[in-house]
């Protein structure tokens, strides 16, 4: 997976309205026009943030006769989710050693505080 795919992806998810594309695009295909109905924007508009879906490999669009239905593609939010998960479990570790060391001085506070 190269990097610059990734860029082209999170470029594109970087857009609150191209995210809420995804998200109806979640419950199934539907029109351009069926998108566009409940954001107070232009239809070219709607087309402008569909064509960068495309581009970063999010959407797919058919075409059945006059229907143009559009569609998620998940496959490069699973490479984000991949990616990320180095991450989540860099973190998990290091507040996991975190947790281990606020118990330990807990421990060791405890300990002193029956000494006294």
């Amino acid at each position: 997976m190269s990097t610059d795919h990734l860029s082209t992806t999170f470029a594109a998810l970087a857009d609150p309205t191209r995210r809420a594309i995804l998200a109806r695009l979640s419950l199934g295909e539907t029109s351009v026009s069926e998108l566009a109905e409940p954001f107070e924007i232009s239809l070219p508009a709607i087309s402008k943030h569909l064509k960068v879906l495309e581009r970063a490999g999010l959407v797919a669009r058919g075409r059945e006769a006059q229907w143009r239905p559009c569609r998620i593609d998940a496959g490069p939010l699973r490479e984000v989710a991949d990616w990320l998960e180095h991450y989540r479990r860099f973190w998990e570790q290091r507040l996991d050693r975190l947790d281990e060391y606020l118990k330990e001085l807990q421990s060791k506070e405890k300990k002193n505080a029956r000494k006294k």
